[in-house]
């Protein structure tokens, strides 16, 4: 296919041109960089990317190319692609197609061939916003697609869970025998979660964001997941309420990224929109508590307000700010200080990697087994 030429459109004002990468057209949404020099497969079908068009720091991408394996969800979730220089040609063993034609295929709007690093540069100087993609026929005059870029809703106040969640609740079970049960309240789970729990002899079922508390009792879970996702999470109250409920039943808990902010909420924290938030498969975090530094896969853009080490009270007992981002500060995990509910910001179940954290999915079954699960599932 004939590539057209297309613009790169922020709500500042900036403009950076170069070709069509995909489907020809027009797309919006924020404006984020990811740092990871691997595993776009899995960013671009991550559902926490719903509603926001990614930028490469790697300057070339493509050269793996497509498959039916790899994929974090359902489809392509992010609402645009920019990089810098696809690869002409596709080199390896499992690919199955292009990411050119996938990225067609799914109707992805994307752009190529522009200064990445200029880019990238810039939203770290002035922070992630609003932006837009177009090319072809949808190219038009700068102040109208700066105006068009511009009047998009915020992320800030999003509420997008519902949106990528699933509509049935489904199971997966493990190979072996099933030592627990897990409930797992998709906020736009990635696919390699339950495998994860799986290969400890987990079950998941994993139900709408919707779920009652009621609901979720009557699967007998030996635990309850809280997934990533994406959006605002100050917006996410009925998570909240269904997070104070399960930890006032003593049911074990474990979340991870929007899950954390989730259990954060619930334990009496604040959150906030970050700068240019972390996105990347290199981002070191500390464990306070051991002194473990994991290089961890991270995609966020709201963090918990906190510091390193910081304990306080909650209807539920002491909790305490249990990880940090090495590099920033940013809160990184929390849990009570009972051990029974815990969760992270980052990815253990990075399936591109890296793979340090992978340790807290036997953490967690360690915690159902203390709290009384049953090797058939279900608690007692």
């Amino acid at each position: 296919m004939t590539s057209a030429a297309a613009a790169f459109v922020l709500e500042d004002g900036r403009i950076f041109r170069g070709t069509s990468f995909g489907a020809v057209g027009e797309t919006l949404g924020e404006a984020v960089f990811c740092t990871a020099m691997t595993g776009y497969q899995e960013t671009l079908t991550d559902p926490s990317y719903h509603r926001q068009i990614v930028v490469a720091t790697a300057p070339q991408i493509g050269n793996t190319g497509w498959n039916g394996d790899d994929n974090e969800g359902s489809r392509i979730w992010v609402a645009g692609y920019a990089v810098r220089d696809p690869s002409r040609r596709t080199s390896n063993w499992r690919a199955t197609g292009s990411l050119q034609t996938e990225l067609e295929r799914q109707h992805i709007v994307g752009i190529a061939g522009i200064d990445t690093r200029a880019l990238v540069r810039h939203l770290r100087t002035r922070g992630s916003m609003k932006a837009g993609i177009f090319s072809g026929s949808a190219l038009s005059d700068d102040d109208q697609m700066v105006a068009k870029v511009a009047g998009q809703p915020s992320m800030l106040g999003a509420r997008l869970a519902d949106e990528v969640s699933t509509p049935e609740m489904y199971t997966i079970d493990p190979v072996g025998d099933v030592r627990y049960t897990v409930a797992a309240v998709d906020l736009g789970i990635k696919t390699n979660t339950p495998r994860m729990f799986a290969q400890r002899g987990v079950r998941v079922h994993v139900v709408n964001a919707a779920a009652t508390l009621d609901d979720i009792k009557a699967l007998k879970p030996d635990g309850v997941f809280l997934s990533n996702g994406p959006g605002d999470p100050a917006t996410a109250d009925r998570a909240v309420e269904l997070t104070k409920s399960v930890l006032g039943d003593g049911i074990p808990l474990f979340g991870i990224c929007f899950g954390n902010q989730i259990l954060g909420r619930a334990l009496g924290l604040g959150t906030y929109k970050m700068k240019f938030g972390h996105r990347g498969i290199n981002i070191p975090v500390m464990e306070h508590d051991t002194g473990r530094v994991s290089i961890t896969a991270q995609n966020h853009g709201f963090a918990l307000e906190g510091e390193a080490g910081q304990t306080f009270d909650t209807p539920f007992g002491a909790a305490e700010v249990s990880h940090t981002c090495a590099n920033d500060g940013v809160v990184e995990g929390v849990r009570l200080a009972n051990g029974r509910a815990f969760s992270v910001q980052y990815h253990p179940e990075a399936a591109a990697g890296p793979h340090d954290a992978a340790y807290l999915f036997d953490r967690f079954a360690e915690v159902m087994g203390n709290n009384g699960g049953t090797l058939e599932g279900g608690s007692k």
